[in-house]
């Protein structure tokens, strides 16, 4: 009988530690050590899933020696989550998908596997039988002839399954689910969400077979398990919204095949996750009546341009502390934008309450919002609306001026697809713009008193 060893580990990053700690060393948190049963085996690192034959020798190579050309991808039928992944699947990649319960990730991932027809994919849950995903399936009525399903959370199980199937796609719904035979401790433990996630690394990377692995968060909205979980993955998706809404957004947060500033938008319907393709038409409120405080902004999530309707209201304020309530914006931007418009402009927002919205539930930190943010502020102060075909663009600073943002040209063209005749944008940004003849009026301004000049 092998002697029972436990160790203490820290709940926040993942730190081992052979005595309780009051204070973890690596991550300065207090009081986040449990003790956990783990039991040490020698054949743990003996892959299940490898065929029988001669060890492949690594050995040293020159860079200079490596041929450089672009990874293959595997291009989904989904066109969010190409952009998201930055153009498609990388083979042999390990992506984490963390989002709320409920909010439909298991469908969306579901769904993306069941349209990739030309894959041999394996979906293993831990949390649903098998009847209750063949009747989501049912509703999302779209037929695959290589999907399989595995109702499993043993991890060497699954590798035997995954050995005699050989899929081209695994899911892993969910990683809190999944247990390995090499450590005593229950499932969804710290120990066991870092020993599966480094078997399932470990297949990726050795057989070229993409894996999603779906996880879930805490109260905090930070994913559930050691932070280390986010080290030993690729890619890590999160994938957000509010559930009174129908529109669901999926960020990337860490990427090492693209660039993580992409998002993608769908829309939950009954036949299951719809992408967005047009996001600005469903992020602008269409209004008959002109009501104040509200402008639009052309905003850049990546690559994509965004217009976006930013809402504010003014009043006067009722108890001694004026009240900031912000949705979907940074506080402290707000704060700044506050203090220039007192300083620079002369305006008396310090007895005042102030109420920023980001219409659609998005959370946007595109510093060329500033402009639209500013003019809502000040429609709503003088409670004259705004201009309706009028979008804005620019950064403000510290001393009032209107900055230049980058993707000027993109921006311009998605407010003149969307049949906005104006918009005001730093005068700085003249130089960027390209000589192409435009049917949107550009009007460039230096200073923030130059467009309440224009506007009111």
């Amino acid at each position: 009988m092998s002697k029972v060893k436990s160790a203490f580990f820290c709940t926040n990053c993942g730190y081992e530690s052979a005595k309780w700690v009051g204070k973890c060393p690596s991550c300065q948190q207090w009081n986040t050590f449990i003790e956990e049963i783990i039991q040490k085996d020698n054949t743990r690192h003996a892959a299940s899933w490898k065929e029988e034959g001669p060890r492949q020798n690594s050995k040293i190579v020159s860079i200079d020696q490596i041929e450089s050309g672009e990874e293959k991808r595997i291009i989904t039928k989904d066109p969010e989550l190409n952009r998201v992944l930055g153009g498609g699947i990388v083979p042999g990649s390990l992506t984490l998908v963390a989002g709320e319960p409920g909010i439909g990730k298991s469908t969306l991932f579901l769904q993306d596997a069941l349209q990739m027809t030309e894959l041999l994919t394996l979906y293993v849950s831990g949390e649903e039988s098998e009847q209750q995903i063949k009747m989501r399936a049912d509703r999302l009525n779209i037929r695959h002839p290589d999907f399989y399903l595995l109702t499993e959370t043993a991890t060497q199980t699954i590798f035997q399954e995954i050995k005699k199937l050989k899929p081209e796609l695994v899911i892993i719904d969910s990683i809190q689910t999944i247990h390995s035979n090499f450590i005593d401790s229950s499932a969804g433990s710290i120990s066991q969400i870092r020993e599966c996630a480094a078997e399932f690394q470990r297949f990726a990377k050795e057989t070229q077979t993409p894996v999603f692995i779906i996880g879930h968060i805490t109260k905090d909205g930070t994913i559930a398990g050691p932070k280390l979980l986010e080290h030993m993955v690729d890619t890590v998706l999160q994938f957000e919204g509010d559930q009174h809404y129908a529109y669901r957004i999926l960020r990337t947060t860490k990427n090492r095949f693209g660039s993580t500033s992409e998002l993608g938008i769908y829309e939950m319907t009954s036949m299951g996750m719809k992408p967005v393709t047009n996001p600005s038409d469903i992020l602008i409120t269409q209004k008959e009546d002109q009501l104040s405080g509200v402008s639009i902004a052309a905003t850049m999530e990546g690559l994509r341009p965004l217009l976006v309707e930013v809402q504010a209201l003014v009043t006067p304020s009722v108890y001694g502390t004026p009240q900031r309530t912000v949705s979907g914006f940074d506080a402290r931007r707000l704060q700044l934008l506050l203090a220039v418009l007192e300083k620079r402009g002369g305006f008396h927002f310090g007895t005042k309450d102030v109420f920023i919205n980001i219409a659609g539930g998005l959370r946007i930190e595109d510093p060329a919002l500033d402009l639209a943010m500013v003019c809502a502020l000040l429609s709503s102060f003088e409670d004259v609306p705004l201009p309706q075909q009028i979008v804005f663009a620019g950064e403000i600073g510290l001393s009032g001026e209107i900055r230049a943002v980058n993707r000027i040209e993109q921006r311009i063209a998605e407010a003149e697809k969307l049949g906005f005749e104006k918009i005001i944008i730093s005068k700085h940004n003249k130089r960027q713009m390209g000589m192409h003849p435009q049917q949107i009026e550009v009007v460039t301004a230096g200073r923030v008193e130059e467009v309440y000049q224009m506007l009111f």
